[in-house]
C-alpha cells in the first residue's frame, strides 16, 4: 500500500510540475509581442522610421559631398555625415531589432547640384531633425528610443552648428 501511495504522489508531483511549465509558457507567450509585432507605440515607430530614412539619406548625400564637393570644408562635412550617421544608423538598427520594429531598407537616391545647395539643405534638414529628436527624447514612450533620440540630438546639434559655419564660408 505504501508503494502505491508513493507512486501516486510522484505521479501527482510530476503532473503538477509539467502543468506549471505549460502554464508558465502560456503566460510568457501572452506577454510577448504577438506574431512578431513591435512593442513600440505608433509615435515611436514613426520616429524610428523617419530617423532611419533621414540617416540613410545623410550618408548618401555625405558620400556625394565628399566625392563631388568643390570646397574642402564641404568635403570634410560630408565625411563627418557619413561617419556619424552610419554609426547612428547602426545603433538604430540594434534598437529596432530588439523592439521588433521594421526599418526602411530601400537605399535613397541622392543627386548633387552644388556645394551651396548641399549646405543649404543640410542646415534646413538638421534644424528639422533637431526638433524631432528633441521632441522624441522628451515625449517618446520607449526608454531605449528616448535615450537614442537624446544622445543623437546632441550630435545633430553639432552637425547643425557645423553646417551653418560651413554654409557661411560659401557665401
Amino acid at each position: 500500500m505504501k508503494t502505491k501511495i508513493t507512486v501516486t504522489s510522484q505521479f501527482c508531483i510530476s503532473f503538477l510540475a509539467v502543468l506549471a511549465l505549460i502554464l508558465g509558457g502560456v503566460a510568457k507567450a501572452q506577454n510577448a509581442p504577438a506574431g512578431g509585432s513591435s512593442s513600440l507605440s505608433a509615435k515611436d515607430k514613426m520616429f524610428i522610421k523617419k530617423a532611419a530614412k533621414g540617416g540613410m539619406m545623410e550618408v548618401a548625400m555625405g558620400k556625394l559631398a565628399d566625392e563631388k564637393g568643390q570646397s574642402e570644408d564641404v568635403k570634410s562635412f560630408g565625411k563627418r555625415m557619413v561617419a556619424d550617421h552610419s554609426k547612428a544608423n547602426d545603433e538604430l538598427k540594434k534598437i529596432a531589432a530588439q523592439k521588433n520594429a521594421k526599418l526602411p531598407t530601400k537605399e535613397p537616391t541622392a543627386s548633387w547640384t552644388s556645394d551651396k545647395a548641399y549646405m543649404d539643405a543640410m542646415v534646413k534638414d538638421h534644424e528639422k531633425d533637431l526638433a524631432e529628436f528633441q521632441e522624441e527624447a522628451k515625449s517618446g514612450s520607449d526608454p531605449d528610443v528616448k535615450k537614442f533620440a537624446d544622445d543623437t540630438a546632441k550630435i545633430v546639434q553639432e552637425h547643425l552648428d557645423l553646417a551653418k559655419q560651413t554654409q557661411s564660408k560659401l557665401k
